[in-house]
């Protein structure tokens, strides 16, 4: 993966300005790192895998960008609120955050889902969102506004059988966004959701290991292929600069035409 891809149409926006990527060892996070960092932004890379994120800042750092490793579980509050408070200790302002952090969970029957199953899930995906959201909107008040991108998935918009929990989260978030959004419009912070179609990620590598599997999973797609974090990466990195700067409130697929069929 390079860092060596800037995009003229940012021209020098994120000189400057302070990105926060939960999630961001590896997969999209990851991708949306390097993303803000080609375009001059420094970021702080959060994960719960210490030895991945400190190896992505290692690679930025060799390439001269500046980024941070904050160890943090979004499914406690305080991992979230030191999270951010260690963002400006270090920088000095959050301008703009992606809520990226995630799991699949078990693949079960609404019936038949564990109750500590369902707990996680939600606790991850869309309680975890929320507590990073709670202290990275009054960081971005006091520094005049920002911008907030939710990861979601197609699951946001559609069900999908044997993975209630996961869905019910993916769906949670699209509300959330939109809540805040409509909070937040008139002091400065636009809030978004993307929902990412099946990607090529080690969330879904155990899956796509097998190639009969693998291509069910892609025929699914329109495009009839798995998307890849960099073109997930792409939309973040719009969705936080000033080329946006009338959008809120929505909810955006990357999702090779998954949500068209």
């Amino acid at each position: 993966m390079s860092l060596l891809n800037k995009n003229p149409a940012y021209s020098d926006f994120f000189q400057g300005k302070v990105a926060l990527i939960t999630g961001a060892a590896s997969g999209i996070g990851k991708a949306a790192a390097f993303s803000f960092i080609d375009n001059g932004a420094s970021v702080v890379i959060s994960d719960v895998n210490e030895d991945l994120g400190g190896k992505v800042v290692r690679q930025i750092e060799s390439t001269g960008g500046k980024a941070i490793f904050v160890k943090a579980d979004i499914t406690k509050p305080e991992d979230c609120e030191h999270l951010v408070s260690e963002t400006l200790k270090k920088f000095g302002r959050l301008d703009t955050a992606c809520n990226n952090a995630g799991i699949g969970g078990e693949l079960s029957p609404t019936g038949e889902y564990k109750i500590e199953a369902w707990n996680r899930v939600i606790q991850t995906n869309l309680s975890g969102v929320f507590y990073c959201m709670r202290h990275e909107i009054p960081a971005m008040i006091k520094n005049g506004g920002g911008s907030i991108t939710n990861i979601s998935s197609i699951l946001g918009q559609v069900g999908f059988a044997g993975s209630p929990a996961y869905t019910a989260a993916k769906h949670g978030v699209v509300g959330l966004t939109r809540a805040s959004a409509c909070e937040y419009a008139t002091q400065g912070i636009r809030i978004n959701a993307i929902g990412p179609g099946f990607i090529e990620t080690p969330m879904i590598a155990p899956v796509v290991s097998d190639q009969n599997a693998k291509k069910g999973i892609e025929s699914l797609h329109a495009m009839n292929r798995l998307g890849t974090s960099e073109e997930v990466a792409d939309l973040i990195l719009f969705l936080s600069s000033n080329r946006s700067t009338f959008i809120t409130g929505n909810y955006y697929a990357v999702d090779g035409g998954y949500l068209a069929k």
